[in-house]
């Protein structure tokens, strides 16, 4: 698939599967998380809301792959 073909809801499960990464990296090697130092700790709301929005994107991007390995 070429990356000018992505729709938009692919290109932001993406970046949010990405932010998530990082973001995971960076509690492992420094244990700093990000999301929760930018938007009010790990128990704020919009904390909650982009971890489950990275969540849904991994979920997403599982059924696009899924569904272009099949073809």
């Amino acid at each position: 698939m070429h990356m000018s073909k992505l729709k938009t809801l692919d290109t932001a499960a993406l970046a949010l599967v990405i932010v998530g990464g990082l973001n995971w990296g960076l509690v492992g090697f420094f244990r700093f998380d990000l999301v929760a130092w930018l938007f009010g700790g790990m128990d704020g709301v919009l904390s909650r809301v982009v971890y489950a929005l990275v969540g849904l994107s991994a979920l997403y991007l599982i059924w696009i792959f899924r569904k272009l390995a099949r073809k």
